[in-house]
């Protein structure tokens, strides 16, 4: 397998993105979310009260540790909320044309016969371990819309490379699908 070091996670209001995911990444933040509000803020609510309670809060290490947590939870409770309702969820389907989409799992091969099998997802589901790259990043964009037998040329920052797209398949699922 072939690793593309070219993807870059974006931080929240860096710049435009997709608004794209699937129902699987929805899932994943709908749950984190879920989680932070109703296990982890009120653990960290309760260990700062706690800690508020032994007296001098300003050499009180629980007390300001457990303040800064509480501020973190809520940014991301924040911007999970945000970004959930900014989102449009996407059930990967097959294309009539056969041509590279949201949510397809793509087999590229490089100049050398290198392969790689990779899945189109948002930006907010990437995870390069694995295969799953955004539709945003260099690789992304140039697979779009490409079909079985097309090159796709990638500029890296140590040069350009060339794919040759082998397959494009639309299943669902966390793993990569199963060669027959």
């Amino acid at each position: 397998m072939v690793s593309i070091a070219v993807m870059v996670h974006r931080r929240p209001g860096s710049g435009p993105r997709s608004s794209y995911i699937t129902p699987e990444g929805a899932k994943r933040l709908r749950d984190e979310l879920s989680h932070l509000w109703s296990v982890e803020r009120p653990k960290v609510t309760q260990e700062v009260a706690d800690a508020a309670a032994q007296g001098d809060r300003s050499e009180n290490a629980e007390y300001i540790y457990g303040k800064k947590r509480l501020r973190e939870i809520d940014r991301r409770l924040q911007f999970l909320s945000r970004r959930l309702d900014e989102l449009t969820v996407v059930e990967p389907k097959n294309s009539i044309d056969g041509s590279v989409r949201f949510g397809a799992w793509v087999e590229v091969e490089d100049e050398d016969g290198a392969a790689a099998e990779y899945r189109l997802v948002g930006p907010d589901e990437f995870d390069a371990s694995k295969g799953w790259i955004s539709i945003d990043s260099p690789v992304g964009r140039a697979l779009l819309g490409k079909k079985v037998d097309d090159e796709v040329t990638v500029r890296r920052p140590k040069g350009e490379i060339v794919y040759t797209i082998l397959s494009v398949r639309y299943e669902p699922g966390e793993q990569k699908p199963k060669r027959e």
